[in-house]
């Protein structure tokens, strides 16, 4: 059957979905370290205030399109505690259903055909995806190794007339770490050029090092920066939708303008739930980064021992991890998932210069990690 919008044929296969259709093959023994999707529950605490929040005849009416205030409120006051940042709740803040969406809006508010659009290579899917569906001008930055995956930002200087720049730092998939040294001289550049940024902040709690900082506290950067965080890896709310965008209020202005014509904000009650998280349960994210990186001490010398080359990443809870002698991802991937049932995802599926990398997510526990690594011996 025909799509009845030509833009559907621009959009690429889902990484993700076609991840989902290979694990159908392998419905028993599948071990999945291909989806970023936290495998740890949340907090018992956030799990009852979302109960009480659900007795409130007034949470099952329609939410406000920005997000109720309260929760705007609590996040401007994480926001100041985590990174030193001020923000406006009523203009610097919007509640999101998960940051994905907000991406989506975002970049349809801000970008129209033939405008200049710039994201990293390799990125999250639908940071690549999107701007097709608007016609824009997409123009890719090289995430290399040799600049430790950080985007070399005289090749962004040869753009003309960009719109708007998204970044994802720390970053997925390459777990690449930019420190704020690194966002003052990206900000210069916005000063200078005239364009926007956009930064997807959403591993900011998922470190093992210095804290990541946030591109708001570089002076001046309010006036061309917003940036995305999330609940999901934070609290692990991936499934309850709950996100936020933060720093200038036109892009966010802009983001809503599309939004308000498509949905309204996160179901009240798991806003509720937000609050009580942000407000109570600050400790939760160190209690994650500890499993997490547990985690990773025990895999991280199996994939070397199995031939894999792996920086030991400062933030996020996955492993960039490299092919012996360059080998074809997609083609590694599938060996690995037919002779050893293991699933990760390759590296192709965020970009050109994924090719000779693989992603292994550790959002798997450690008795399946201990049978993974067995099995690859």
């Amino acid at each position: 059957m025909e799509a009845f919008a030509k833009r559907i044929t621009l959009l690429p296969p889902y990484l993700f979905k076609k991840l989902d259709d290979l694990k159908k093959e392998f419905k028993e023994g599948l071990i999945d370290f291909g989806e970023g999707n936290p495998d740890l529950p949340p907090s018992k605490n956030i799990i009852k205030a979302f109960k009480k929040a659900l007795n409130k005849l007034e949470n099952h009416r329609y939410p406000k399109y920005r997000g109720e205030l309260e929760l705007r409120e609590a996040i401007s006051e994480w926001y100041y505690q985590r990174f030193g940042v001020k923000l406006n709740p009523e203009k610097e803040i919007a509640v999101l259903i998960g940051s994905k969406e907000g991406v989506a809006h975002l970049i349809w508010g801000v970008c129209d055909k033939e405008d200049v659009y710039v994201t990293t290579d390799p990125i999250f899917p639908p940071y690549l995806n999107n701007p097709l569906l608007v016609g824009a001008k997409i123009f890719t930055l090289p995430l290399k190794e040799e600049n430790n995956f950080l985007p070399d930002l005289d090749d962004l200087k040869k753009i003309r007339k960009i719109k708007l720049l998204t970044i994802n730092f720390p970053n997925n998939p390459t777990t690449a770490f930019a420190n704020l040294d690194f966002y003052k001289d990206l900000v210069s550049l916005a000063q200078k050029y005239g364009f926007f940024i956009c930064n997807d902040n959403v591993y900011s709690e998922i470190y093992f090092e210095e804290p990541p900082p946030s591109i708001l506290q570089v002076k001046g950067a309010k006036e061309f920066c917003c940036e995305f965080h999330s609940f999901s890896k934070s609290f692990n709310l991936c499934g309850w939708r709950l996100g936020f965008i933060c720093g200038n209020k036109n892009l966010i202005n802009a983001m809503m303008r599309i939004k308000e014509n498509v949905d309204t904000g996160p179901f009240k009650a798991i806003q509720e739930a937000g609050i009580y998280a942000l407000k109570y349960e600050y400790n939760f994210p160190e209690k994650l980064r500890r499993i997490y990186l547990k985690r990773q001490n025990l895999l991280l010398p199996a994939l070397l021992e199995y031939g894999l080359e792996i920086k030991k990443p400062k933030a996020t809870f996955y492993l960039w991890a490299k092919l012996p002698k360059r080998e074809k991802s997609l083609k590694f991937a599938l060996k690995l998932l037919r002779e050893k049932k293991i699933l990760v995802a390759p590296g192709t599926g965020f970009g050109k210069y994924g090719e000779g990398y693989i992603r292994v997510s550790l959002t798997v526990n450690e008795k399946l990690i201990k049978e993974a690594i067995s099995r690859l011996k």
